[in-house]
């Protein structure tokens, strides 16, 4: 269900009967955080008030970061260099020949196209969750 511009999942056991009081039942497992959030959304939603951020959005500057080390990946994957990807990637005339070696836009874009193999062999869940306070 799309409720003010925000699409809501939600199952239930039998055909929904209007006019009938429902309740969320909410497991206490790792996800119980997330799965309260979302709670908290619908009943906002369905209520006429808007819903909110989601519990665990991400900042524009790391969505930004992963979108340029998908990017750097799908160029590295496809036989690129890591200079041709930063030059796409940062424009090529920010960096000169005899400077590539040890410009900083080439440890940058080796750190994109590494952060995107990470992502690539399952480290995209981990943007489901936050950073866990464990270390």
């Amino acid at each position: 269900m799309n409720l003010r511009g925000v699409e809501h999942r939600v199952w239930f056991k039998e055909a929904p009967v209007v006019a009938v009081t429902y309740a969320v039942e909410l497991p206490f497992d790792r996800d119980f955080e997330f799965r309260a959030d979302a709670g908290r959304r619908l009943w906002r939603a369905l209520n006429g008030k808007p819903p909110g951020a989601p519990l665990h959005a991400l900042s524009e500057s790391r969505r930004r970061r992963l979108a340029l080390a998908l990017r750097a990946l799908d160029a590295r994957m496809d036989g690129s260099t890591y200079r041709e990807i930063a030059e796409v990637l940062f424009g090529a005339e920010r960096i000169s020949e005899r400077d590539w070696r040890t410009h900083d836009l080439r440890n940058r874009t080796i750190r994109l196209v590494q952060s995107g193999f990470a992502l690539m062999r399952g480290g995209y869940r981990a943007l489901l969750r936050p950073p866990s306070a464990k270390k």
